[in-house]
């Protein structure tokens, strides 16, 4: 019941941001400047500035994960082949 909540909550978050964006970055440069629709969105360079920033932080993140990732595993190997070199030098 709890997850079907949230993935719920998490469908009408995305569909509000995905409405709201398209809305800023379609429709709004057709309105004309003097309504005061337009004080609900802020200056059009956003609309580029926020995804850009957006994907870079993921791009950092995903990159993060997997160099810790690796690191680990190679750590691994290094253990797991040092501990063989190490059975076999004693026999």
């Amino acid at each position: 019941m709890l997850a079907a909540l949230a993935g719920i909550s998490m469908i009408l978050v995305a569909t509000a941001v995905f409405l709201y964006y398209t809305i800023w970055t379609l429709f709004m440069p057709f309105v004309d400047e003097n309504i005061e629709l337009h004080n609900f969105f802020p200056p059009r360079v956003w609309a580029i500035r926020i995804p850009l920033a957006i994907v870079l932080v993921g791009v950092a993140v995903v990159g993060s994960f997997l160099s810790m990732v690796m690191i680990k595993a190679g750590q691994k190997k290094r253990a797991k082949l040092a501990a063989a070199a190490g059975v076999k030098k004693k026999t």
